[in-house]
């Protein structure tokens, strides 16, 4: 038997309810679509800001002759109760941070008793004594002591503390139990002192009698809350990005004086750098840290923010390898063969790549080898890394520190005397030859 047909009447209400329930399916939609992000993931912690690293410094496992000196390091432990107080240069600023402890190369837990930051006093890098009243307690879930475990790092949570891009930060941990072995996180190239004494001075104002050391230890990373336009560039290299050459507590490494660079126009002011380099750094072995390939997820992939990489690697790849024809030949196809893994890495990260080419290492004692061979390797790459299309864009150091009449070596008056590493002047021109317009527009 038919159904009786519909009125008119019931064909309206029908069409009614199916409006009312497509508007609300719609609306329930909208707001699981528009739901307020978690508290610290931006909206809750303030709008249109995001959390940005404003300084790193590469975790490596702290080799014997840079473990803290006596009494500080005994036989099977190191930095029992001990304060450590360090000063770190940050390149973005905003009204929030927090903090990153590295227990990377750990192989016990390391045990945090008690974290404070604050101003140095006079702004200055490398001091014991910080800015009276500036003083703050860091907590990690609440909690004033942690645990870092084996291989791992523990973020702090986020304190109020506002941080102005180029200054100086003071942070300062105790341990009162200090790590059960001496297997210690660290980065000895700090370029910047460092104190430790007896006992918890987290909350003292200067450190007196305190031992100097010119190494960074546990800390791995400082974030910032930024304003959302704020993003950084990572800097991925060996102890020529480190610093080796600079001034100790001077901040001239070059990625310093190419942040002073584009902090000084308003095009770049906002940009965040990240100095992840180690002395002796190699793109496909282990060196002083972890091969790059080995290393590109942890100290560039997953930092905050990162929008761009500058890649200035490779002359201790080609350095280290034997001064044979093969050798050579070898250690340049497989050092164009790791650019190209970092670039397509990067890239699904939407992070642009820029690569540097390698500066001249002619007249090292090391390096340099009479029948030219790792010369030749040199050119073979820099002339892949010219070459449109490989790169997001090129930044020529090599051209800019080589001396015109005799391109294999570095202009005399840029390097400290080995020929390999940059003084301050000679990193003054590498910073100087970055094209800031590479960096106006984030990815």
């Amino acid at each position: 038997m038919k159904p009786p047909p519909r009125t008119p009447f019931a064909t309206l209400l029908g069409t009614v309810v199916l409006v009312l329930v497509l508007a609300v399916s719609a609306s329930a939609l909208t707001a699981l679509v528009t739901r307020p992000a978690p508290a610290g993931a931006g909206t809750a912690a303030g709008a249109g800001r995001h959390w940005v690293n404003t300084w790193t410094g590469m975790p490596q496992l702290t080799e014997p002759a840079n473990l803290p000196p006596a009494p500080y390091t005994g036989e099977k432990s190191v930095l029992v109760d001990t304060t450590l107080r360090q000063t770190v240069r940050v390149t973005a600023g905003g009204p929030r941070i927090r903090l990153r402890f590295s227990n990377a190369y750990g192989d016990t837990p390391l045990p945090l008793t008690a974290v404070t930051v604050a101003l140095p006093r006079g702004g200055r890098a490398g001091v014991d004594a910080v800015e009276p009243g500036s003083l703050r307690r860091v907590t990690f879930a609440g909690r004033d002591s942690v645990t870092v475990p084996v291989g791992a790092q523990m973020v702090s949570d986020p304190l109020d503390f506002e941080l102005r891009a180029g200054s100086e930060l003071t942070v300062t941990a105790y341990t009162a139990r200090g790590q059960a072995s001496l297997a210690l996180t660290s980065h000895p190239g700090s370029r910047t002192t460092s104190y430790l004494v007896h006992g918890d001075h987290t909350r003292d104002a200067d450190l007196a009698g305190a031992t100097a050391v010119d190494h960074w230890y546990l800390l791995s990373d400082v974030e910032v809350l930024a304003p959302g336009r704020t993003r950084a560039v990572a800097l991925v290299g060996d102890s020529l990005t480190d610093g080796r050459g600079s001034t100790t507590n001077g901040n001239d490494r070059w990625p310093d004086q190419f942040y002073d660079r584009l902090h000084s126009s308003p095009a770049t002011a906002d940009i965040a750098v990240l100095n992840q380099a180690a002395g002796g750094n190699r793109v496909l072995n282990d060196g002083l840290g972890p091969n790059v390939l080995a290393r590109l997820d942890r100290d560039v992939l997953s930092r905050s923010g990162v929008a761009w990489l500058i890649l200035f690697e490779g002359v201790n790849d080609i350095g280290t390898a034997d001064a044979t024809p093969e050798a050579q030949r070898a250690a340049a196809d497989d050092l164009i063969a790791g650019y190209r893994q970092i670039v397509v890495r990067a890239h699904a990260q939407g992070i642009r790549v820029y690569g540097a080419t390698i500066t001249p290492f002619g007249g090292n004692t090391q390096y340099d080898d009479p029948a030219g061979e790792r010369e030749a390797a040199r050119q073979r790459v820099n002339a892949w890394i010219r070459t449109p299309g490989h790169f997001d864009a090129v930044i020529d150091f090599d051209r800019a520190v080589r001396d015109p009449d005799a391109p294999d070596r570095l202009l005399p008056a840029l390097h400290v005397g080995d020929w390999l590493h940059l003084n301050p002047e000679g990193y003054r021109v590498l910073a100087a030859a970055v094209p800031e317009e590479l960096f106006r527009h984030a990815s």
